[in-house]
């Protein structure tokens, strides 16, 4: 695999799995109107994943985006592993979202300046979905942190519980430094400081205590996930690998 294809399944498989977990949330959401934002999310999500898989199959040559997607074994995913983590209750996923969508924010608007065109145009395109994202989740986060006691209590437990995945939206590797030597990828340290300020501005605005940068969990650059994502995967290509010449 071409370091160009691999660097874009990190980005695609990200929003693919992310996108998977939210529209588990469809007709289980606490209201209807709450159920069809998060199910338009996960489509976004899937939108921006898609796009991203269509150009490393365009890269590859051989492989469709649909097989790239439902023919990949757990090992062979790259997406971030905080993306992955079970939907728990609604403050479990709120939380997931808002410190996804702060960092996606952030490495959007860098990678739209990647001299990549076509990573450039999905980057702008997402942009516009992701600001929607990010005030969507930051509200939610605001509503339940500063409503009642036990609205608060668990939404900080949520937090303090998923804060160890957050290590890996600002990690660099070979491949990282690669494409960012070519003015390709994004130099995911330089986003940690920006971030940071989204964070404290809203947890301080939700009455939530940031957590300590403790230990962190790492891997999924190299295919190592938790053991959500063998779950998630078996459903959700469960129909492509029983009915694999089916033509939908």
């Amino acid at each position: 695999m071409q370091d160009l294809e691999k660097y874009i399944l990190r980005i695609a498989d990200t929003s693919l799995i992310l996108g998977q977990r939210l529209s588990e949330w469809c007709s289980n959401g606490p209201t209807l109107e709450e159920d069809i934002a998060l199910s338009n999310i996960s489509l976004d999500l899937f939108g921006q994943a898609n796009g991203l898989l269509e150009y490393v199959s365009k890269l590859n040559g051989v492989k469709s985006a649909d097989e790239i997607a439902f023919k990949r074994n757990e090992r062979q995913f790259y997406n971030l592993q905080i993306c992955e983590q079970d939907n728990g209750h609604f403050g479990d996923t709120i939380i997931r979202q808002f410190l996804c969508d702060s960092y996606f924010k952030l490495f959007y608007l860098s990678l739209a300046d990647s001299k990549d065109e076509t990573l450039s145009a999905i980057a702008h395109k997402s942009l516009k979905e992701v600001e929607y994202h990010l005030r969507h989740s930051s509200n939610w986060v605001i509503r339940l942190g500063d409503g009642t006691k036990e609205s608060n209590d668990k939404i900080q437990q949520s937090l303090n519980q998923i804060w160890k995945y957050t290590g890996e939206f600002f990690e660099m590797d070979e491949l990282d430094n690669k494409m960012l030597e070519k003015n390709i990828g994004v130099d995911n340290i330089n986003l940690k400081v920006k971030w940071d300020i989204i964070i404290n501005k809203i947890l301080n605005q939700a009455k939530l205590s940031r957590p300590e940068d403790g230990y962190m969990m790492s891997g999924s650059k190299k295919g190592l996930h938790t053991e959500f994502l063998g779950k998630l995967l078996a459903q959700m290509q469960y129909l492509p690998r029983a009915y694999p010449n089916a033509k939908w």
